[in-house]
């Protein structure tokens, strides 16, 4: 055999070694994958930034998705929502958060999620976040509720009466207070009504009796650094808390949006839980635009989780820019 005929026959057998090397460790792997289970579990709910001194933990008390019954608005708008939802079934998917503002002197939680007063056992991660986050219950010394609903004051007590924040002074607008605590009022409200007023009552009953309860009315010096802001109209007393640090802002804004990827692009849209619907949407007319402008960061509950991030005009109406996941404590 000549050395060429010999190296030509060489050179099948190794291509031939070769396709079967290759097929196997493509073959061997899927057969592997095949047999390992799948983990359904995902990461604690929580994440921190930082904004001048202040540390803020976005703590997830769970997710949510809107029903686009719940909106209000005209005919061609509600419409274009519904039409929208065939093509993206999550366009109304949203989030419940609570935030965690460590000031360095004072640990300070800004709404306490559902716990088990809303949400048919879906939403109530708050605490359990909380704790992953490397803090407990106990720690937190201030709570500032921006409304009574029940998804936002929930995590506050137990059903059976406990404080879950036992250190904890809660502050809240007079004005909601007064509505929602009144029995005079929650006698005279609609049937539908009513669960809202019965838990709200039940879930302050044990600050109330301690004298962890408090309320205020107007400018008042709660916390350094941060100042009221009333968003008037999805609540009588809804307000918001907004906290400086080194220049920077961060704007805890409770139920100013509900439905992120409507109410952005039109901030006429109102909701069902919206008491005074028109003083809703004027707020947002007014708050949009200072927001975009100042490139404040804004904190909101029902956002898509971190539930962090700032707005950016667009056209006539706003869009979300979220805060991008980063795995180092650096200014976002």
């Amino acid at each position: 055999m000549s050395f060429a005929n010999f190296l030509k026959g060489y050179s099948k057998l190794f291509a031939g070694a070769l396709l079967v090397a290759l097929t196997s460790s493509v073959a061997a792997p899927n057969a592997v994958s095949a047999a390992t289970p799948q983990h359904h579990d995902q990461v604690p709910g929580f994440y921190r930034m930082k904004v001048g001194d202040l540390e803020v933990t976005a703590l997830f008390d769970g997710l949510g998705v809107f029903d686009p019954h719940w909106l209000r608005g005209k005919k061609a708008t509600i419409a274009g929502v519904a039409k929208a939802l065939h093509e993206d079934p999550h366009m109304l998917d949203g989030a419940e958060t609570g935030f965690l503002v460590n000031t360095g002197k004072q640990l300070i939680l800004v709404d306490a999620g559902a716990g088990t007063w809303f949400g048919g056992g879906m939403l109530g991660r708050l605490a359990g976040n909380l704790r992953s986050a490397g803090y407990a219950p106990e720690d937190v010394g201030l709570v500032l509720v921006t409304h009574l609903h029940s998804d936002h004051v929930g995590g506050l007590t137990t059903q059976d009466g406990k404080r879950v924040f036992p250190n904890a002074e809660v502050y809240v607008a007079k004005a909601e207070n007064d509505f929602w605590l009144s029995p005079e009022i929650a006698a005279k409200a609609p049937t539908d009504a009513q669960p809202f007023f019965q838990s709200a009552q039940a879930i302050a009953t044990p600050y109330l009796e301690t004298g962890k309860w408090h309320t205020f009315s107007g400018s008042e010096a709660i916390v350094d650094g941060m100042r009221l802001v009333p968003l008037p109209g999805h609540t009588p007393g809804h307000t918001g808390y907004e906290f400086s640090s080194k220049g920077q802002k961060i704007l805890f804004w409770g139920d100013v949006i509900h439905a992120q990827r409507v109410q952005l692009r039109h901030p006429e849209v109102t909701v069902v839980f919206d008491i005074g619907a028109t003083a809703a949407a004027a707020t947002r007319n007014q708050l949009l635009p200072r927001l975009a402008r100042e490139n404040v960061v804004i904190a909101g509950p029902h956002m898509l989780f971190p539930s962090l991030g700032r707005l950016r005009k667009e056209g006539s109406g706003y869009s979300w820019a979220p805060v991008a996941f980063a795995d180092q404590w650096i200014d976002r």
